[in-house]
């Protein structure tokens, strides 16, 4: 847990005071040589004295601006980026006088102001920072403090988007492409760690990796239940930075950051959404205020949940079978119903891809697919493969 530093060996106090003594003694010796040769100087250094001091008489204060990549970078976004405040309803002392409820901050995060048009301003921040708020506030880089609604939130990609009013804002950002960023590309992260009294804090790293898949277990039940491609950094990541602007070399967002891996033995790995993975999910909540998913319309559990028995008996699997998912049941109307998809089926493949978990299934309709689309669908029905094809509704 953090850094550990071994100590070092104690001296003794009799070594201290000991060559403590020795240099006093040094000391006087030496004041002693040298004191005859500036009693026999003192007009000399009278007058070197006061030429130094008209010397110093003439000095002047320069004024002296450091500036790098990085301050351009940050001069250019930093107010483009904000705080965002959950506000929840507190819950109530049974005993308190009043029974009146108050709003309070329930949380912090961070955002980044995307477009500013027809008098309102656009925020990108993180699903996880507005879950659940009655109320959500936008503290601006100077202090102004905004109303913000809640356009739409996105539970799969931790992403959502606030309106404000846009008569205070001075600066909105410009989005990169994060297809392009290379391990070791140097980038800067800006954002509110810890909460608004750090607002605005900017830290700097790489790019540590591209591509990065990290399980999520979006209900808490042990279960993963999708995978999210991130950009992998070293830039520090703290607590109330989630939505705040991961930035390249050129003054370009191109990441939205998310999460940190926190763990003992882990340091330096920070999470961003890509921007190129943003971008589309952003449009979506901010014109529908939802993010249009494709959906066959059944019920599903991994075949590996199945116990062995259970898989011979009564799904009559051949025994080399090991994964797929198995469907429970079937929403009637479905495209799932309408192909003739049946509960107990045990989906294999879709169009030629192979489905051995739910995440394998969700990833392939929600990355590959669209509402409209057509897709063929291999199944197992009582040992026997059988092929059907299934249109996808939108899902509810």
């Amino acid at each position: 847990m953090g850094y550990y530093n071994t100590p070092e060996p104690k001296t003794k106090q009799k070594g201290y005071f000991a060559s403590s003594f020795t240099g006093l003694i040094a000391g006087a010796l030496l004041v002693g040589v040298v004191l005859p040769g500036f009693t026999d100087s003192d007009a000399a250094v009278q007058e070197n004295t006061t030429a130094a001091v008209e010397s110093a008489s003439n000095i002047q204060n320069v004024s002296s601006v450091v500036t790098t990549d990085v301050t351009k970078i940050v001069d250019k976004n930093s107010a483009a980026v904000v705080g965002v405040t959950n506000m929840q309803t507190a819950a109530q002392n049974p005993f308190a006088p009043s029974a009146q409820t108050e709003s309070q901050e329930a949380g912090t995060g961070s955002g980044v102001i995307y477009k500013q048009e027809g008098g309102s301003a656009y925020i990108v921040t993180n699903n996880h920072v507005v879950d659940g708020a009655e109320e959500v506030k936008v503290t601006l880089s100077d202090g102004t403090e905004l109303e913000a609604e809640v356009l739409g939130a996105d539970i799969w990609t931790d992403l959502a988007v606030l309106k404000v009013a846009g008569d205070s804002i001075t600066a909105v950002a410009e989005f990169g492409d994060s297809s392009v960023l290379k391990p070791g590309e140097p980038v800067v992260a800006i954002g509110n760690p810890l909460g608004l009294q750090f607002s605005g804090s900017v830290t700097t790293g790489v790019v540590s990796g591209t591509e990065r898949a990290v399980p999520i277990d979006i209900n808490e039940d042990g279960t993963e239940d999708w995978e999210s491609e991130v950009i992998q950094t070293d830039a520090a990541i703290n607590p109330g930075n989630s939505g705040g602007a991961l930035i390249n070399s050129q003054g370009q967002v191109i990441g939205i950051n998310s999460m940190k891996i926190a763990q003992d033995a882990v340091e330096g790995i920070g999470l961003a959404i890509p921007i190129n993975a943003a971008v589309p999910i952003i449009e979506d909540l901010e014109k529908n205020g939802e993010v249009e998913r494709p959906s066959m319309g059944v019920s599903i559990i991994d075949l590996m949940e199945v116990p062995a028995q259970s898989r011979q008996n009564q799904l009559n699997l051949p025994e080399d079978i090991e994964g797929g998912i198995v469907v429970q049941s079937v929403s009637p109307g479905s495209g799932a119903e309408n192909a003739g998809l049946q509960a107990y089926d045990v989906i294999v493949e879709m169009d030629g891809e192979a489905i051995n978990t739910v995440l394998d299934l969700r990833q392939y309709l929600y990355n590959e697919t669209k509402v409209g689309d057509t897709v063929a669908v291999k199944i197992y029905r009582n040992g026997k493969t059988e092929n059907l094809e299934v249109e996808l509704a939108e899902s509810l």
